[in-house]
This record gives structure tokens, C-alpha cells and sequence, in this order.
């Protein structure tokens, strides 16, 4: 006697109402404070760093450039009258004139010598890379007053290393001193007091990339050039925006090496030579605190169009826009 396939199959009750998924419970409140609330205890410190450092100069410098002292009147408010003497200001354009040109000539250097020295770096083909690197980066713990009155000494027609090289060779040496050469002079103690801290952040983005890439281009066939130009190149691009970034905002800011040098070189430095000597010889040695609040304000505004724009535009190239 055989049995039936069906006889031995459990049907499903049709009448039978399915059962009801259950409900996740709720979380019992203990009165412990969620991990949002934890996340703001962590980043109170910085907030509060933050709005005393930056925020509060920040609204305090805009709050005076509104303002103006007179002999008569006392404090008075000139609304915009600060900004557009600024604007129309000969010495403060002057000044954003040199450092702006300082930008296009000096950052390009300096990123390029710190790309060099991380590809270098990276390739494992120095013999002593740890040395390699802290000798790169020992500038950088210089200070730049330190920095720039070593090189001023260095640059000294007739005390320092290369006047004296002038006079072993017998020859005339360019005056590194002087008003044709100061901005270049001031851009080699720059260039050799940061070259280190850019190699660090391109040579931190190349020990990131995954070492399975250089071997399928090995596997390809392709040589040094070719993987540093392929791979290293496109990996390095979001820490070279980084480097130029900061780059920017640094030579807008520019201020210890010019104002270290002015005392070397008498008449050759001005108050204005930079934008940020002359907002603080407006308000230290000018007494035009609220002009000098203005002035800060503009060049602030300046250098974060410039920061942006370079920014906007490498995001735009990456994008192939």
C-alpha cells in the first residue's frame, strides 16, 4: 500500500489569522544622558576655544570698523566709511599687490620641492630616509624671528656668508638685501622653513595607498615614472589642496620674516609692506585702532575668497568639469 504525498504534508490552516510581528520595545529611560548629549561634552573644549580665539576677535574687530574716533565728537559711528577708505587705500592694495605675487611665485616652488622630497621618501630608495626626513623637517621647528634673522645675517653683503663668498671669489654678489631681491629673499626663508611641513602631509597621503596598486602596475609592466604619474599623482591630490590651502592663507598672513627683516634693512621693509604689517602699524604705532579693525576684516575677507576659489576650482578639475 503506498501512501499519498499529500497525506503526509501538513497544510496551512486557511482560517488561521497570521500572527502579528512583534513591536521592537521602546528603550526604558534611566535618566543617563543619550550619545548625542556625550558627543557635545567631548567637543565643549573646542567650542570654547574656539568662540574665545576666533569668534569673539573676530566680531569685536568687525564691531570697531564700524566706529571712528575724532577729536571732536569722541567714538562716533561711520557705518562703511572704514571699508571704503580700505578699498581705496593705495598702501593697503600696494601691500596686497606684493603678497599676492609672493603667492604665485613662492607656493608653487615650495609644494613642488615638498612633492619631490615625499615621492623621493616614498620610493624606498634612500639609504637613510628617517635622516632624509628629519633633516627636511627640522626647519619647520625654527621659529620664523630665529629663521629670518639667521638668513638676514646670511644675506649680508658685507658680514655675511654670501658677501663673504663674493669676496673669496672676487666677484659682485646681487644685494639680497635690497628692494629688488627682499621679496625673493624673504620667499627662500619661507620656502625653507615650510618645504618640510608640506612633505609630511604628501608623504602621510602616500603611505595610504594600498601597495596592491604598485604591484598590478609592476604586473603591467610600468616603471617608477609611470606609477608615480598613475597612481602616487591622482592619490596626492587631496593633500595637496590641503597643502595649497594653507598655503594660501599663510602668505595673506605673512608678517614675522617681513617685519624681522625691516630692522636689517633700513628703508628697504616699509610699515605697509605686507597687509598685515600695516593693520598692525595702524593700530599700534598709529593709534587708528578702528581703521586697523577695517583693514584686518577686508584682508580676512580676501584671503578666504582666495582659500575658496582655490578650492572650488581643484574640486571642479578632480570632478573633470
Amino acid at each position: 500500500m503506498t501512501t499519498s504525498p499529500l497525506s503526509t504534508t501538513t497544510l496551512p490552516n486557511p482560517a488561521r489569522p497570521p500572527e502579528p510581528t512583534p513591536r521592537p520595545r521602546r528603550a526604558r529611560r534611566t535618566g543617563r544622558p543619550g550619545h548625542g548629549a556625550f558627543g557635545y561634552v567631548f567637543l565643549a573644549p573646542f567650542l570654547v576655544v574656539f568662540l574665545i580665539g576666533i569668534v569673539a576677535p573676530l566680531g569685536y574687530a568687525a564691531y570697531l570698523s564700524f566706529f571712528q574716533d575724532r577729536l571732536v565728537g569722541g567714538t562716533v559711528f561711520v557705518g562703511l566709511d572704514n571699508y571704503r577708505r580700505a578699498l581705496t587705500d593705495d598702501l593697503f592694495r600696494a601691500g596686497l599687490g606684493r603678497v599676492a605675487l609672493f603667492l604665485v611665485v613662492q607656493v608653487p616652488v615650495m609644494l613642488l620641492l615638498a612633492l619631490a622630497a615625499a615621492l623621493a621618501l616614498d620610493s624606498g630608495r634612500l639609504r637613510w630616509p628617517g635622516l632624509f626626513r628629519i633633516g627636511i623637517f627640522v626647519p619647520y621647528a625654527v621659529p620664523a624671528v630665529v629663521a629670518s634673522l639667521m638668513w638676514g645675517y646670511l644675506y649680508g653683503d658685507r658680514f655675511g656668508l654670501i658677501g663673504q663668498v663674493g669676496e673669496v671669489l672676487r666677484t659682485d654678489v646681487p644685494d639680497l638685501l635690497g628692494s629688488s631681491w627682499m621679496l625673493a629673499s624673504i620667499g627662500n626663508v619661507v620656502t625653507w622653513e615650510y618645504v618640510g611641513y608640506n612633505m609630511l602631509i604628501l608623504y602621510a597621503a602616500l603611505r595610504t595607498v594600498p601597495h596592491e596598486l604598485y604591484e598590478a602596475a609592476e604586473v603591467d609592466g610600468a616603471g617608477e615614472f609611470r606609477k608615480a604619474w598613475s597612481i602616487k599623482l591622482p592619490a596626492l591630490r587631496p593633500a595637496l589642496l590641503l597643502a595649497t590651502v594653507f598655503s594660501v592663507i599663510g602668505t595673506f598672513q605673512l608678517f614675522n620674516e617681513p617685519n624681522v627683516m625691516q630692522s636689517l634693512a633700513p628703508g628697504v621693509i616699509s610699515t605697509s609692506y605686507t597687509p598685515n604689517m600695516y593693520a598692525y602699524n595702524l593700530a599700534f604705532n598709529g593709534q587708528q585702532f578702528n581703521y586697523s579693525a577695517a583693514v584686518a576684516v577686508v584682508l580676512g575677507a580676501v584671503t578666504a575668497v582666495a582659500a575658496y576659489a582655490v578650492q572650488f576650482r581643484s574640486t571642479r578639475k578632480g570632478q573633470g568639469k
